[in-house]
């Protein structure tokens, strides 16, 4: 079955509101107002930019309704807002469909000021809504003078040679005693550190978060995090406590690839942090406790701790009650204030590291004597948490790995730290570990006791632990599957379970990926490469909330920027720079992301500028506009030549660049950018296509897939590329030979001509290669290879997880137009494929959910949709005998355009 004669053809049929049966002309308005949110966020705590950008969801029970006014209200106390007294800013009322990106223009706002504020609307028909319900959101330091604190740190100085940071190194603990002087009001702990930071108040962590603060350049920007401790505080003593650990900041010299060593393209340094709790009290005075040299530290039970290496714990060297009140420490240090880095204290914008699922192992085995590998199942990242119950001394050993030897005994060598992997026993540095693998070691205190790192982080399916006296149960190990928090917005399931299977493969890996950066892998490297991000954040997007995650991603590009502007293949940047435009592109494509998913146009008018100046710079090198350098379809089976690859990406570069001028403006610029696409298409053409065969560059795959979906050729020659495209498939028994990027266009490319049925059948297959096969051959998270590997590739790996967005857009048929403000406008086009009865298929919007469920009954198709208010959306329907809504006929073939509202439709193929 396909579709492809009829679509194009389709004539474009609007439907009124009045056109459907029950609608009436309303007395009164029916439509809601709800998730009101402030910088994308629900009720933020720690806001610094003056001018908050609100928002909220509309529900309506009319079709096609639509804001068209609204009004905002925000006052400085609740009881205000009570009583609609908007003593910061009252909008008045506004007319406008905007209910997204509405930008704060009200009175100054204070550092730890909270505004309360509520929304009213007006419909299609101009009768008000209720207000909503309240809402808030809580400023943070607006400068750099509010937080009244010092950094300090243990006033110990790194090593100065390599091999002495291998060796034992205490993680510091800091401590500071208090005592309130009066009823507590509120309290905030505002607080960030160089490396990553654990706080406690009274011997209890404060919040939920791990591994924080999120990894930036701090000779850029240093992220904090705002936490309300106010029901932690006790009366009378208190005492704030700190330890530190390493992060990216305190990295091992090792050696990557071995050559990279992280020390020499980070800025480094001693751990360091600042602190500032602010109490507010009852009788409206306040007082605030902050990081300075009157703070005491001492060395704590963590000996090392190393990103990559894990930790290594001596629990008998725990100091109990060390950050609670009433603790001797007069043979505590002083703490040594530290210089401030060169980075500004920002608000942490985006969702913390957190524990985000529990699990127990499946199985334990022991493959030799004393030697226990826990299979948990699912590989991910994060860690686990171990109950020992031992003779104090015990040292117990934990290593990670993604699979088992045959013999069921660990192999961690496909996670092992930049292919640091000398067998021989001799290290690269002295003191470092031959072969980098990930491990922890704990020595016990005696008796009951519970270990969880605090300092690291693995991604595993496997555990292998020695050192135990007895075999340990199931019930003694949790697996810990940490992530960035991004809220989950997207759900695809349908009738063929392989799908279904592919589809949570994807979503583990994502979000074992999501540690701050989106990496290419969650253990061996953790950097973010922009080649995985450009393929893959459709697919991202369309299952989580990134509406914050990605403008951190965007700045982090601008903040790794070489001194000529040129970008570069990672961000935070490591020092890699070879991959070239494929990469770097991924700068300006984040922000026609932002725009398009979320209606972001401040992350535009902040970074267009490093974009531009970015493609001059490549510009200014490729005068004949054929670009001869850097990476593209990698980990493709059948490999093109680079220019006829990474030109197109340059030319599709430029196209960003005009949308990102157009968006702001500034015409010119835009005009300037299209014709160079045009100029660069043309130079493709003439250079790598065969207009009489449609053969682009070496006619595989990849080669066609660039050609076709990045629209690089004249349109009489389409045809004849899709037909050699498909030939080859053919020829490849239907599957597929590409890589990163071929696989991302291929997919689309061919559902977009109408050849859905090939794609459907490519996904489909479980022999080599395809997704199918790595689940056949027990993957839980994607390869980054084709292919099984047992020693070099990833088997956690993102940049083949395209394969999620094909389902959403094509499955289950949605997608932002490409032309979309912040998904205002929908395509819907299910594909009612072979061999597949149902489809259920929802993605919540920032204007609300969009859901297209399907059902195939014989010939007859049940099509259920909803198109939320604020979005438009157009329906393509395949060439059918009948299609009905609500009973009643509408003419065949048709694309439908759809106001807000649910309908039913049913198709008969």
């Amino acid at each position: 079955m396909s579709f492809k004669s009829n679509i194009g053809l389709c004539a474009v049929l609007l439907f009124p509101v009045a056109a459907f049966p029950g609608s009436t002309v309303k007395p009164f308005s029916t439509m809601k107002v709800s998730r009101l949110h402030c910088e994308y966020r629900d009720q933020p705590m720690g806001i610094d930019h003056p001018q908050p950008r609100l928002g909220w969801v509309l529900q309506s029970g009319t079709r096609g309704d639509q804001q068209t006014a609204y009004r905002v209200v925000v006052s400085s106390t609740a009881e205000g807002l009570g009583k609609i007294d908007g003593d910061l800013w009252d909008s008045g009322k506004i007319e406008s469909a905007q209910s997204a990106g509405v930008v704060y223009e009200g009175k100054p706002l204070a550092s730890g000021q909270r505004g309360y504020w509520m929304v009213q609307v007006w419909d299609s028909e101009g009768t008000p809504s209720d207000w909503s319900a309240p809402s808030s959101w809580e400023m943070g330091l607006m400068k750099a003078s509010d937080w009244q604190a010092e950094w300090i740190n243990d006033g110990k100085a790194n090593p100065t040679q390599d091999e002495d940071f291998f060796k034992d190194d205490p993680a510091p603990l800091f401590r500071k005693p208090f005592k309130l002087s009066g009823k507590v009001e509120s309290a905030r702990l505002y607080i960030t550190a160089l490396g990553y930071y654990r706080a406690s108040l009274n011997g209890e962590k404060v919040g939920d978060q791990q591994l924080d603060p999120l990894w930036t350049r701090p000779d850029k920007r240093v992220f904090y995090s705002t936490f309300d401790v106010t029901k932690q505080l006790s009366s009378g003593e208190n005492c704030l406590g700190v330890s530190l650990g390493n992060g990216w900041y305190n990295p091992l010299p090792l050696r990557l690839w071995g050559r990279r060593n992280l020390r020499e393209n980070l800025p480094v340094g001693r751990p360091q942090f600042i602190a500032r709790l602010q109490i507010n009290y009852a009788d409206g005075s306040n007082e605030s406790i902050v990081s300075d040299a009157s703070w005491k530290v001492a060395e704590g039970p963590i000996l090392r701790n190393n990103i990559y290496l894990g930790e290594k714990v001596d629990a008998r060297k725990a100091i109990p009650g060390w950050d609670a009140p009433g603790l001797d420490d007069g043979s505590w240090a002083t703490a040594k204030t530290a210089p401030a880095p060169e980075g500004q204290l920002m608000v942490q914008p985006n969702a913390a590291i957190k524990v985000t699922s529990t699990f127990k192992p499946v199985g334990i085995m022991e493959p030799a004597k004393g030697v226990y590998i826990v299979d948990m199942g699912q590989n991910f990242g994060g860690w686990a948490s171990f109950k020992f119950n031992v003779p104090a001394g015990t040292q117990i050993k934990m290593r990670y790995g993604e699979l088992v030897h045959e013999d069921g005994s660990l192999n961690p060598m496909t996670s092992v730290c930049g292919q640091i992997k000398n067998k021989s026993g001799k290290p690269q540095v002295p003191g470092a570990p031959p072969i980098a693998w990930q491990e922890d070691t704990y020595v016990a205190r005696g008796g009951g006791e519970t270990y969880t790192p605090q300092f690291t982080f693995h991604a595993f399916r496997y555990i292998e632990l020695t050192g135990l006296p007895s075999k340990p149960a199931l019930d003694d190990i949790e697996g810990q599957r940490m992530n960035s928090a991004v809220e989950p917005i997207g759900s695809f399931n349908c009738s063929n379970d392989l799908f279904n299977r592919i589809q949570k493969m994807v979503q583990w890996t994502f979000l074992s990926n999501l540690f701050g950066v989106q990496s290419d892998c969650p253990h061996r490297e953790r950097f973010g490469y922009g080649g995985d991000l450009v393929t893959s954040s459709d697919a991202f997007m369309m299952n989580f909330d990134l509406s914050a995650f990605y403008p951190k991603a965007t700045r982090d590009w601008a903040d790794s920027a070489l001194p000529n502007g040129m970008l570069t293949d990672t961000a935070p940047s490591v020092g890699i720079q070879y991959c070239g435009v494929g990469w770097a592109m991924a700068h300006p494509h984040l922000q026609a992301q932002l725009h398009r998913y979320y209606g972001d146009r401040r992350i535009i008018e902040e970074q267009y500028a490093v974009s531009r100046r970015w493609f001059e710079l490549v510009r200014s090198k490729n005068k004949d506009h054929i670009v001869r350098n850097g990476l593209h379809d990698h980990e493709a089976i059948k490999k093109d030549k680079t220019p006829q690859m990474v030109t197109p990406l340059y030319c599709e570069s430029a196209r960003i660049l005009a949308r990102l001028a157009s968006i702001l403006g500034r015409e010119d610029e835009a005009r300037e950018y299209a014709e160079l696409a045009e100029t660069i298409k043309a130079a493709y053409i003439e250079n790598f296509v065969d207009q009489q065969t449609g053969v682009a560059g070496s006619g595989f795959q990849n080669s066609q897939s660039f050609a076709l979906y990045l629209d690089m050729l004249p349109e009489s020659v389409r045809p004849k590329a899709l037909a050699h495209l498909l030939k080859d498939i053919e020829n490849h028994d239907g599957h597929l030979t590409t890589g990163i990027f071929g696989t991302f266009y291929m997919l689309d490319a061919l559902s977009r001509d109408g050849e859905e049925e090939t794609v459907n059948a490519m996904v489909n297959k479980k022999a080599y290669p395809g997704w199918g096969h790595m689940l056949e051959n027990g993957a839980t998270t994607l390869w980054e290879h084709w292919s099984f590997s047992d020693n070099t590739f990833s088997h956690n790996h993102p940049m083949f997880g395209s394969v999620s967005q094909w389902f959403y857009n094509w499955l289950g048929g949605i997608e932002p137009a490409k032309d979309a403000i912040g998904f205002d406008r929908i395509n819907l086009q299910p594909r009612f494929v072979e061999g597949l009865d149902w489809v259920e298929c929802s993605h919540r919007t920032i204007h609300g959910p969009v859901v297209c469920n399907w059902k195939r009954t014989g010939n007859t198709v049940e099509l259920e949709l909803r198109v939320p208010v604020g979005a438009t959306a157009v329906l393509t329907l395949p060439t059918a005998s009948s299609v009905t809504e609500g009973g009643r006929p509408l003419d065949q073939g048709l694309k439908l355009q759809l106001g807000s509202g649910s309908y039913a439709f049913e198709v008969k193929l």
